[in-house]
């Protein structure tokens, strides 16, 4: 069969790559044609555009590239036709996503979406495009298939494909002297730096992070440097004491931190599930920030918090990030046991409401056989 994939993100990059290793375990000939990233062209198929050239986050940001996103539009759906695919399988994304939904559904494209739209947190309306535009939708998290049982909408719940991928890192783990040395590291305690996957996220947050590196001397304190981000963005960053850079090694360094100080999105679930204490931070730009604060709905922005329905991990946001702030929490996540350990203890009822393992496959199973029975969502 023909599936055509779009990604937006390094999220979406990694959860896209696990579904067509599943898809090409249950069908015989996979076809692939994508927007996504690295990971997803490991597994073959076409690349038409790459998720760094076309990923644009924030309010403001997107109306001041309003030409750029109109040449995407007109290209991915020119594409779609001519590849025209059995199924268009649509990852996040939403703000892009969501609008080819409807131009694939109106060519009589049978549309999946993969990994929900954060409807639940903010524009819920959203949820009227979706029951018009997508004929079936699989999520990733328990919480959500009760919002929109909410919505009378049956969604597929099939686990979270993160456990997987974070658990055979674990499995295939070097030890911490080898890992130090492989990539030129000190041989002290680490704490992770996850500053995110995108140059406004990192141009916003990272700064403020490496400013509490001075108070503890006795960790080194390394950053997460995000596949589709050359090394050299990050080097205005790196002339600092006691700091270093790892690339496209994120599993590889949680397995090997004591700590985390990590923007908020995928990592702080990644995070979790490696059993590393964290403290989640999240600057945005002023405009995109207030008009956020009107909208957003949900309590916390981390999936841990998310998830869990209450604070397990200690949320910064705008403002109450800060050299003080962030030092008081480091400084908990490193010598404060008890503090830790209420976490982990956290993180141990996470993983048990996330589900088992074999996610991915599941999905890719679940999606083969309602494109081959010709299936369609009712709700």
């Amino acid at each position: 069969m023909k599936y055509y994939l779009i990604a937006g993100e390094a999220s979406g990059d990694l959860h896209g790559s696990n579904l067509m290793r599943g898809l090409k375990e249950v069908d015989p000939r996979p076809r692939f044609r994508f927007w996504g990233g690295d990971r997803m062209q490991e597994q073959g198929g076409e690349l038409v555009k790459h998720y760094r050239d076309h990923n644009i986050m924030g309010f403001w940001e997107v109306i001041t590239r309003l030409g750029k996103i109109r040449d995407n539009f007109r290209i991915c759906k020119a594409d779609l036709l001519q590849f025209r695919p059995d199924v268009l399988i649509l990852i996040d994304y939403p703000g892009f996503n969501l609008r080819m939904a409807r131009f694939a559904q109106k060519q009589g494209i049978k549309v999946f979406y993969y990994i929900s739209p954060k409807i639940w947190a903010w524009k819920e309306s959203r949820i009227r495009k979706i029951k018009a535009w997508v004929d079936q939708m699989f999520v990733i998290f328990p919480f959500e298939v009760d919002f929109y049982a909410r919505h009378n909408f049956s969604v597929v719940y099939e686990g979270n494909p993160l456990i997987d991928a974070v658990d055979g890192k674990i499995e295939n783990k070097a030890s911490f002297g080898a890992f130090v040395r492989s990539q030129g590291l000190e041989d002290k305690p680490i704490v992770a730096i996850l500053p995110g996957s995108r140059k406004q996220e990192i141009d916003r947050n990272l700064g403020e992070m490496i400013r509490v590196i001075r108070h503890f001397p006795d960790h080194q304190y390394v950053i997460a440097g995000a596949p589709s981000i050359d090394r050299s963005y990050y080097e205005q960053y790196l002339d600092v004491p006691n700091l270093s850079f790892v690339h496209d090694q994120t599993y590889e360094l949680l397995s090997h931190s004591g700590a985390a100080i990590i923007t908020s999105g995928t990592a702080t679930l990644e995070a979790a599930l490696f059993d590393v204490p964290q403290v989640v931070c999240y600057k945005a730009g002023v405009i995109s920030y207030h008009i956020a604060r009107h909208f957003v709905k949900v309590p916390y922005i981390s999936l841990v918090n998310l998830n869990m329905k209450r604070e397990v991990v200690k949320e910064l946001i705008q403002d109450d990030m800060n050299d003080q702030t962030l030092y008081r929490e480091l400084s908990r996540l490193l010598y404060d046991s008890d503090y830790t350990g209420r976490m982990l203890s956290g993180y141990a009822e996470l993983r048990a409401k996330l589900g088992g393992s074999g996610a991915s496959r599941k999905v890719a199973a679940a999606m083969y056989a309602r494109v081959k029975n010709g299936d369609r969502q009712v709700s």
